[in-house]
Formats: C-alpha cells, sequence, structure tokens
C-alpha cells in the first residue's frame, strides 16, 4: 500500500506573514512522518517565504498553484514553472476548477502546462472533474477520461509515471457536497486502470486523490476507501488545527 497525500489547497488566502505564522505553529505541532506524504500550495505571493519555512522538512513539499506553460515572456500576471522551482516548489497544480471554471482553462492548456512542469522536473498534479450537470446527466467518467487523456497526452512515459491526478467533482467544490466514498472508488479505479494500461510493464506508481468538501469529519473515511490514495483539500486546510487533524488520520 501506498502512503497517502494530503494536499493543502490555500487558493487566494494568506499572505507571506500569515503563510509564515501557519507554518511555524504547523510545524511545531507535526513531526516528520515517514507514512504520509504533506503538500502545501500557497498562495503565489507566499511560495517563496513557504519555501524558506520549509527548508528543513524535506518530508513535507511545496507546490504552486498555477503556472503558464511557457517559461518566461511577456504574461503579465502569470507565474513561470522556473520561478516556482526557484522558490523551492516541486509539484505543480494543473486544471483545478476553479482555473477551468473561472479563468477558461481549457484541456489542450492542461496538456501545455502539465508538459512544462514535467520537463522543469517538477510533478504535475491534473485535477479532473465533472460538473454538477454532468453528474446528473450520468456521464462522469467520460468527462473525466476526456479532461485525463488531453491533460497528460504531451507526456513522455517516464514522465507519466510521476503525474499526480486528483478527482475532484466541481458540484463537491466548497459546496460541502461530498462525492459517497463508493462513487469516487469508482472513478478512481477508471483513472488508475488508464495508468495501468499507458504504463504496462512498468510499476503502478501513480496516486489518485479526491478532492471536494474535504473536512476532519469525513477525511478518515474517504481516505479508507479503496482506490483513494490520499487528499486535495481547500477551505478546512486554512485552519492549522483542523488541518493538523486531518494529515493524521
Amino acid at each position: 500500500m501506498q502512503k497517502p497525500v494530503f494536499a493543502a489547497n490555500w487558493k487566494m488566502h494568506y499572505g507571506p506573514q500569515e503563510t509564515r505564522t501557519y507554518l511555524l505553529k504547523f510545524l511545531a505541532s507535526y513531526p516528520p512522518h515517514d507514512d504520509r506524504t504533506i503538500i502545501f500550495f500557497p498562495s503565489a505571493a507566499s511560495l517563496a517565504v513557504a519555501g524558506f519555512a520549509l527548508r528543513d522538512r524535506p518530508d513535507i513539499l511545496l507546490g504552486v498553484q498555477n503556472v503558464h506553460w511557457e517559461e518566461k515572456g511577456a504574461f503579465t500576471g502569470e507565474t513561470s514553472v522556473l520561478m516556482a522551482r526557484d522558490c523551492g516548489a516541486t509539484v505543480a497544480l494543473v486544471g483545478h476548477s476553479e482555473r477551468r471554471q473561472l479563468f477558461g482553462e481549457t484541456d489542450e492548456m492542461t496538456a501545455r502546462k502539465c508538459a512544462t512542469i514535467a520537463r522543469a522536473g517538477l510533478t504535475p498534479l491534473l485535477c479532473v472533474g465533472e460538473r454538477l450537470d454532468e453528474h446528473e446527466r450520468g456521464i462522469t467518467q467520460s468527462i473525466v477520461m476526456r479532461q485525463l487523456k488531453t491533460g497528460v497526452s504531451r507526456l513522455e512515459k517516464s514522465q507519466l509515471a510521476t503525474v499526480l491526478v486528483a478527482y475532484e467533482p466541481v458540484w463537491a467544490i466548497g459546496t460541502g457536497k461530498t462525492a459517497k466514498p463508493e462513487d469516487a472508488t469508482v472513478v478512481h479505479a477508471a483513472i488508475r486502470r488508464y495508468f495501468r494500461e499507458a504504463l504496462a510493464g512498468q510499476t503502478d506508481s501513480v496516486r489518485v486523490l479526491y478532492g471536494g468538501s474535504v473536512n476532519a469529519e469525513n477525511a478518515a473515511e474517504l481516505v479508507a476507501a479503496p482506490e483513494i490514495d490520499g487528499l486535495l483539500v481547500g477551505g478546512a486546510s486554512l485552519d492549522v488545527d483542523v488541518w493538523t487533524r486531518i494529515v493524521g488520520t
């Protein structure tokens, strides 16, 4: 059994000072663990501060919430993968539902970003998931597999083996609604089956996380479900005490 992954996506919360205070408190109460992986995704403005705070904790990874598919250039307001790497990031979110819904990120854009991230030596964490109307129409798996296959389409086989995937049903993001563990398990199994076939003859090392209204009360049940390798957590990760409970699941 692979060790679970607990990823905290802070979205547009916590500037440098708040980030420093939070991480100092978390690190003081959370000693190193070798049976799980923790990832923090702070805002771009707080990335360097977070990297400095985590410099002596190799058991905790730093992630960037979004990068452009170009490594540099005239792209006002964007963050490059090289900048993120220089701050200490080793993981990058791609295709989060908010990026897709609010900022028009397409499947093809996620493919270009995943390729740039992998080329820079970082790990893509590709988010996939269906909207409520798609869920109600019973086309969840076709939507998820389309997003997945396009998102990783530019990766070499060796890069594909390092990808993290998060299934986050859009209808469960910030709504308080959570997919039933048995329903999430079905989608996770389909995702894993795709990688198993694509990586035939290689170790099945890809980990598939669940995201969507995760909290301290449902975290243990979700992590215990078959095929779920960890959690991508939004709002609940903003409270350091709640987050400490979740990662201790």
